[in-house]
C-alpha cells in the first residue's frame, strides 16, 4: 500500500478534487493508497450538513463536500489520514470500514498513552471521557478524531481527522459533527505531547496492517 504525504499545510477543496478524481480514474487493478495531510483552517459540511450547525465561522472558509456526515474542522495541528482503497475488492461493507478507521484511532492512542479513548454508540468517531469536575452531572464524552467517508463503485475516499496539537477554539463556530454542545479535544489536552508527523505515519502504518 502506497503512503504519502500530501504538501503542508494543504487547501482543502483541492485535495478533495485529487480523491474524487483518482477514484473516479481507477480500475480493478489500481493500488490502494494513503494520504497523510494537514489542512489549513477550513470548516467542511457534508451531503447530510445542516446549515444551522455552522454559529460562527469567523472568516474560515465552509467548503461543502461529498463525504458522509455534518460539519468538522480542519486545521493546522490536526493530522487527516484519506484512505482511498477499494472495498469491494478487500470484501469489506462500509460499516466494517468505519469500524477498522476507528479501532486504527483506538490503537495509536493507546500506544501513544491517551487514556479510556472509546466510540460511541450511533455517533461515529473516536471519543475520551472528561472528569466529572469538568462535568457534574456526570462524565462525559468528547471528540478527539472525527471521520466521514464517501464510497463510489465500491471504492472509499475520504478518512479520519485526528486532532493533535491543535488550536482548539474553532470547533467553537459549529456544532461539531451535528451535536450541540459537543466538547472536542486534542491529544495535548489529554496530556500527551505528540508529534504530528510520527502520529500520522503511526496511523497509516496501522492502518495499512490492519488492511494487509
Amino acid at each position: 500500500m502506497q503512503i504519502r504525504w500530501l504538501e503542508r499545510p494543504a487547501s482543502y477543496r483541492p485535495v478533495w478534487q485529487a480523491m474524487q478524481a483518482f477514484t473516479e480514474g481507477r480500475t480493478p487493478e489500481t493500488d490502494d493508497v494513503l494520504w497523510l495531510v494537514e489542512h489549513a483552517p477550513v470548516y467542511t459540511l457534508g451531503q447530510a450538513g445542516r446549515e444551522e450547525h455552522i454559529l460562527n465561522p469567523h472568516g474560515i472558509p465552509v467548503v461543502h463536500c461529498n463525504r458522509g456526515g455534518q460539519v468538522t474542522y480542519h486545521g493546522p495541528g490536526q493530522v487527516v489520514l484519506y484512505t482511498l482503497v477499494d472495498l469491494r475488492r478487500h470484501g469489506i461493507y462500509v460499516k466494517e470500514f468505519v469500524h477498522l478507521l476507528e479501532q486504527c484511532v483506538l490503537d495509536v492512542l493507546a500506544q501513544a498513552g491517551v487514556a479510556g479513548a472509546c466510540r460511541k454508540p450511533g455517533a461515529p468517531g473516536v471519543y475520551v471521557p472528561q472528569s466529572a469536575l469538568q462535568h457534574p452531572q456526570g462524565v462525559a464524552l468528547a471528540k478527539i478524531a472525527a471521520l466521514g467517508v464517501k464510497v463510489h463503485h465500491g471504492c472509499a475516499y475520504h478518512g479520519v481527522a485526528l486532532n493533535v496539537d491543535m488550536d482548539l477554539s474553532p470547533f467553537s463556530g459549529i456544532n461539531p459533527c451535528g451535536y450541540v454542545g459537543l466538547q472536542t479535544v486534542d491529544m495535548r489536552s489529554c496530556g500527551v505531547e505528540a508529534g504530528l508527523v510520527a502520529t500520522g505515519d503511526a496511523l497509516a502504518l496501522r492502518f495499512a496492517q490492519a488492511w494487509a
